[in-house]
Order: C-alpha cells, then structure tokens, then sequence
C-alpha cells in the first residue's frame, strides 16, 4: 500500500472512512487527556474530518497532515472556509483562523513542524495503515512530537484474516508494544460495532470492536 492507493481513494470518492458527523469518542472522552487550555492538537491523517472544527471550538487550534490535496481542499469549500496557502518545506500548507492543514506525507513531518503540538487525536491514521508502516508510523509521530504529549487513539480489533483493511485491525498487544516505552496506556472504551458497519458483515466479519485509548505520556 502506497501513496497512490489513497490518492485514488479520493480521487474515485470511496471515502467510506469518512465520517460526517463529530467522532463520538472525541467528545467523549478529548478531557481525560488533560490538555492545556488553547494548545495545539495534531489530527494526522486528517481527511476533511469535520473533528478538526469541534477541536477548534474547544479553544484548540489545530494541526492536520493529509496526503491527498482533493480531501484537503474539500474540507475547507464544504465549511466555507478561505484559507490561506503557502509552503512549508515539502508541506502545502493550508491556514485560516487557528487551524492549519498540511498537504502532504506524514513522514515529512519534523519535530520543527510539531513543536507546538499538545495532543494528538488519531482516529484515523493508525487503522489506515498496514503492519509494515503501523511501526514506522508511531515511531515517528513519537520522535515527532514535543515531551509529555498525549495521544487519544480509536482504532479497530477483528480477524484480519477473514477480512483485510483498510481499516485494518489493531491489537491491544500491538499498541502496548509500540507505544508503552514513552506512555502509559488506558483502554477507555471497548463495543462490538459490527451491527453499525453492515459491509464488513458482509465481508464476513462476526464481530467488530471499536476501541478507545488514552496514552499518558510516562512522567520520568
């Protein structure tokens, strides 16, 4: 799976990923990660997630990373929102009012372009992604990201080998091994979802389970 996979995607407009509304999770359960008031929180992998406007409305501003410049223009036309655009390194970046997308690879993300970051909401970003990069992914997000950063995670569990993703499954041993060196690692929220995604019932799937975790980072 590359680039071009996702920039298809789009382009074809099979954005089954999307969600219209604002993440429940994100409402939910955004305060137990105790970030400070007006900080900035990184969306990676973003899309044209309307979860960027609730943050905002949270006194956030925001930092969001996508790839494909159809989703990136798309978020901004459908809320009505001038942006301002300019470059940032390797980045298009898109700004207006506190928020800011960039148009481009997340692994072109520096610890420059992060250095203001205060929390990271991944819904996502990790459920997007293959083994292989899944590694690669939270090591660099982790080298990325300033000190004492956390991180609110929503991902997927199921029997990859009924079904292969995107989404694709993650487990909790594998979110334990990758993140549990910098965070402390809270599950705080576990349902079956199967009867809300009616095609992977389709594809075979018996049971699908949303989850939710809070990684605090470890105070050292």
């Amino acid at each position: 799976m590359n680039a071009e996979f996702w920039i298809e995607k789009w382009e074809k407009n099979a954005i089954g990923f999307h969600q219209q509304d604002i993440n429940n999770h994100l409402q939910a359960y955004w305060q137990q990660l105790k970030p400070e008031p007006g900080s900035q929180v990184l969306v990676p992998l973003c899309g044209k997630s309307k979860d960027m406007l609730w943050l905002c409305g949270q006194g956030h501003s925001v930092l969001g990373v996508e790839l494909s410049p159809i989703a990136v223009n798309s978020f901004f036309s459908e809320n009505a929102i001038k942006p301002n655009i300019s470059q940032q390194g390797s980045f298009k970046r898109w700004e207006s009012a506190g928020l800011v997308i960039l148009e481009g690879d997340f692994f072109a993300l520096s610890a420059e372009d992060a250095k203001n970051i205060g929390g990271v909401f991944d819904r996502a970003a990790m459920v997007a992604l293959p083994p292989e990069l899944r590694q690669q992914y939270s090591q660099h997000l982790q080298n990325s990201l300033p000190d004492k950063v956390g991180i609110l995670l929503v991902v997927f569990e199921y029997d990859q080998v009924v079904m292969s993703g995107p989404p694709f499954s993650v487990a909790e041993a594998e979110i334990r091994q990758q993140f549990q060196h910098n965070y402390e690692i809270t599950l705080l929220f576990e349902q079956d979802v199967l009867d809300a995604y009616p095609q992977f019932r389709a594809n075979g799937l018996d049971d699908l389970l949303e989850k939710v975790y809070l990684l605090s980072p470890r105070i050292i």
